[in-house]
This record gives structure tokens, C-alpha cells and sequence, in this order.
């Protein structure tokens, strides 16, 4: 890998894992300005403590050593997280600036996901190899 990769993949990773972990406790808090966000977004209340719960242990997922299948699990959690967080802001008519951190994290992940080292991702299995 790359030194310049390798530089990329950590700074959009630490930045990707502190965006996720502030949000993700200001959900588990149930921060009063968070519960008037999600509840105007049409939301029930439950469900950010939901989501915030399984951003924390995303964060946990990707910064930790191995576990590449557990890191694409979560990888695509937050890929989904963002991209359903940024149709619900379309959906509800949210301006642009309510919009940009989906848009930060959707964005992070992404890179995060791309950079990532070899060791952080799954092994291919290539069938075609194993059965010549």
C-alpha cells in the first residue's frame, strides 16, 4: 500500500469514527436537540438509540485489528445509516445545511472503505481457480 493511501485511509477513518461516535452518543443520550431532529423527520424516539448503539459498535468494527467481514458489516451499516438519513432529509423538505453531515459521513465512509488496507479487507475467494 501506498504511503499516500495509507494517509488517506486514516484521516478519513478517524474522521469517519469521530463523527459516528459523537452522533452516535448524542442518539444513545437522547440529547433533546437530536429527539426534536429525528421526531421531525417522522421518526419514533426509539429508534435513534437504535441507531445510535450500532454506530458505536461500527466504530469499534473498523478501528479494530482483523475482523475484515465484521468491518464490512459495518462499513455497509453506515453507508446504509447515511444514505437513509440523507433521503429522509429530502424526504422532509430539510435544508441543505441539516443535510451536509449524512453527507460528511456518507462521504467518509466511502473513502474509508476505498483506502482501506489489505489487511482490513475480505479475502476473495475465486471460484474458478479452485475447481481447475
Amino acid at each position: 500500500m501506498k504511503k499516500r493511501d495509507k494517509i488517506i485511509y486514516w484521516i478519513a477513518t478517524l474522521w469517519l469514527a469521530l463523527g459516528m461516535t459523537s452522533t452516535g452518543l448524542v442518539q444513545v443520550l437522547k440529547e433533546k436537540k437530536e429527539v426534536e431532529f429525528i421526531t421531525q423527520l417522522g421518526y419514533p424516539l426509539y429508534f435513534i438509540v437504535i441507531l445510535g448503539v450500532w454506530k458505536i459498535l461500527g466504530v469499534i468494527a473498523v478501528l479494530i485489528p482483523r475482523f475484515p467481514l465484521l468491518k464490512e458489516w459495518a462499513y455497509a451499516g453506515f453507508f446504509f445509516s447515511m444514505t437513509g438519513a440523507l433521503l429522509s432529509h429530502v424526504a422532509s423538505g430539510s435544508a441543505l445545511k441539516d443535510m451536509f453531515p449524512s453527507m460528511l459521513l456518507l462521504t467518509l465512509t466511502i473513502v474509508s472503505w476505498l483506502f482501506r488496507p489489505a489487511d482490513r479487507k475480505l479475502v476473495s475467494f475465486n471460484f474458478q481457480k479452485s475447481i481447475a
